[in-house]
Formats: structure tokens, sequence, C-alpha cells
């Protein structure tokens, strides 16, 4: 057999949205599968705006002043002097990354660029702040801790005190505990 050479269209990994591994298409209606793949050019279109706020952040390249997602967000963390794609990391098993962070003279600033239209929540960024502390051996209580998500033209601000903090450290701690448990025990 002569098989086709697909390796100009296909990279190594590559998935079709009406591929054989995510068959569950098969199931959807027309209106279905315009919101699924509208939702993949929504992502892919996130993915790129987070690319330019980053660039933009590092290099100071500041926004016209606007109430516009995108400029707020790459303004404020400019104003902040804010680092952006911070990786924050306990263990292979929890880590994450911040899209925008800064830490001067016990505060802790984190602000995150949502490009989607489903409410967002501040769990996710509660999280970065646990790893955070965590990864950096600083108290929660020790600190003042503000969160921002920038997302459909408003900011959405948390002030978690350590309350809301140390348990979520808690529970990492925990839960590291019980992943390399379990790895320990099924490599026996």
């Amino acid at each position: 057999m002569h098989w086709n050479d697909h390796s100009r269209a296909v990279k190594s990994g590559d998935h079709a949205l009406l591929g054989a591994s995510t068959y569950n298409w098969l199931n959807y209606t027309p209106e279905k599968m315009a919101q699924v793949y509208r939702a993949k050019l929504a992502a892919a279109r996130g993915t790129v705006l987070h690319a330019w706020a980053a660039t933009a952040i590092q290099m100071g390249i500041k926004q016209a002043k606007s109430k516009k997602t995108l400029n707020r967000y790459i303004n404020d963390a400019i104003g902040y002097r804010m680092r952006t794609e911070q990786v924050l990391y306990y263990s292979p098993n929890c880590f994450g990354t911040a899209d925008a962070i800064a830490y001067n003279d016990g505060f802790l600033r984190i602000h995150d660029l949502k490009t989607g239209t489903t409410p967002a929540s501040l769990k996710q960024l509660e999280i970065y702040a646990a790893l955070f502390c965590l990864e950096y051996d600083i108290r929660p209580g020790d600190i003042k801790i503000e969160l921002r998500i920038y997302q459909n033209d408003d900011v959405l601000i948390g002030e978690p005190t350590a309350d809301v903090i140390a348990p979520i450290m808690d529970k990492i701690v925990a839960f590291d505990r019980l992943i390399e448990q379990i790895k320990e025990e099924e490599a026996l």
C-alpha cells in the first residue's frame, strides 16, 4: 500500500475538529457545531490577545486610555510594574501561570485577562495567591492581596484575606501529598 503523505497539512499531535477522537460532534445539531467552532475561534483569539498584552506590558507600550478590557489590563499592569506570564510553582502536581503579578512592600497584586464571555471567578486568582505564598514562604495574613479580573470592559476586584487563602494552601499541600502517595503505591 502506498499511503498518501499529509505531513504538510497535519502536524504531529494535531486533532481535527471533526476528528474520530472527538466523536461527540456526531450528536451535534448545526447550531451546536457552530457554537463549538465559534468557541474554538474565540480561544485562538484569546491566545493572540494574551500574547500581545504580555509583549506590550514587557515593552511598556501603553494603550490608548479607554474602558476597553485589553487597554485597561495592559495600562494597569504597566502602571503597577507587573511581571507577565509568571509561573507560580509548588510541585509538579500544582503550579500555574499568572497573567500579571507584582509583589512590593507586603502587597501582592495578581491580574488576569479574560477574553471570553463566560463569567470569571476569582477562585483561579486565589489559587495563584496561595501558590505564591507557598512558593515564597509567605504567610497570607502578613500581606495585603488584591486580585483583578479584566473582562467584558469591566474589572472584578477581590481582596481575599488569610481566611480565604490559607485553606487553599492547606488543600494544595494535602492533595499534593495524596497524589505523591498514590504515585508511590502505583510504582510498586
